[in-house]
């Protein structure tokens, strides 16, 4: 019960709606739909979730599990019917496979299922297998998307490929919505992805039983629906024309706008500056670094550089989050 689970790490009830008001903010709802939040959060226990591991570090793991102390948001990705993951189950080998069967078996069409990684396809695949059998990691994908009722790409290598995708892509990577057709998928990049990112499409999963409104790259809105640039705590160096020039400088120490030095903030689409990271209390260009665009379609080899985009010969997205990339 996560009334009692909340009250065991010291968090009441008043601190619980403060969280629900914000979770509310964040899914670009009205305030009055808060009740409805703390209800969904309160029932998320019911939703089932599969999560497997492909070609990736397991940093998006790491990113709910590593936190100074419980606060809610980690506290309900702990209690959701989290009925596989490898990182975290204490089975493992066949043991760890049958309990794989069974929770698809049991949950079959009800489950969702969160993707962490990219999938190899060069040389049949041979990059990426799982246990005696072999099977690949696209034949994993594959049998586990069939009866999932939603598909969950978490990070940027499950979504667009990432670094294993990045020049010259050795092993053919690629991400979930390259391999699985036919079905509901939401992409949640970033390296690593925002657990209040995760739980937020888990709530609106639970309050309306149906996938977030999406950006034409499977986004969700409320989340990917405005830049980095847009609500930067350094935007008014920005259009002041205050830059840091090169690291270490009087700019650097006044804390000035990080574009010159590479900062890729204005073709972003990412909430980090809003909702930050390790418990809201810092970001990348807070602690002094810019932006290398994790979010988006390969970052790595297009925006993770201390250089700015004049210099890059790349055209940088505008108009909004619709009108970078054709449909």
């Amino acid at each position: 019960d996560i009334k009692e689970v909340l009250e065991d790490e010291g968090i009441n009830r008043r601190d619980f709606l403060k969280w629900a008001s914000a979770m509310t903010a964040t899914l670009m709802l009205p305030a009055s739909f808060t009740p409805l939040v703390a209800e969904a959060a309160e029932v998320m226990n019911r939703v089932p979730v599969i999560w497997t591991e492909l070609q990736d570090c397991a940093g998006n793991s790491e990113a709910f599990l590593r936190s100074d102390g419980p606060k809610v948001d980690e506290i309900i990705l702990d209690i959701i019917s989290l009925e596989f993951h490898e990182v975290l189950m204490a089975a493992a080998g066949h043991q760890a496979e049958e309990q794989l069967e069974d929770a698809i078996e049991h949950f079959k069409g009800k489950y969702l299922l969160f993707v962490e990684g990219a999938i190899p396809l060069a040389k049949g695949g041979i990059y990426g297998t799982i246990g005696a059998s072999g099977e690949t990691f696209e034949e994993h994908l594959h049998r586990l998307a069939k009866d999932a009722a939603a598909i969950v790409a978490v990070g940027t290598c499950a979504t667009f490929g990432g670094v294993p995708a990045a020049a010259p892509n050795p092993t053919g990577a690629v991400g979930v919505m390259d391999i699985v057709k036919g079905k509901p998928i939401i992409n949640i990049p970033a390296c690593p992805a925002n657990p209040s990112n995760m739980v937020g499409v888990i709530l609106h999963y639970v309050l309306t039983g149906q996938i977030p409104e999406l950006d034409s790259l499977l986004r969700p809105k409320f989340a990917f629906g405005y830049r980095i640039h847009d609500n930067c705590e350094r935007r008014a160096h920005f259009d002041a024309g205050e830059f840091v020039e090169e690291w270490g400088d009087e700019g650097a120490e006044n804390n000035f706008c990080l574009y010159k030095v590479g900062c890729k903030g204005p073709m972003t689409f990412n909430n980090c500056s809003i909702i930050r990271y390790n418990e809201a209390v810092n970001w990348p260009i807070g602690s002094g670094h810019g932006c290398i665009g994790c979010s988006e379609p390969d970052f790595w080899d297009k925006y993770a550089y201390e250089r700015p985009m004049a210099d890059a010969n790349i055209k940088a997205p505008t108009g909004g989050v619709e009108k970078t990339v054709g449909y």
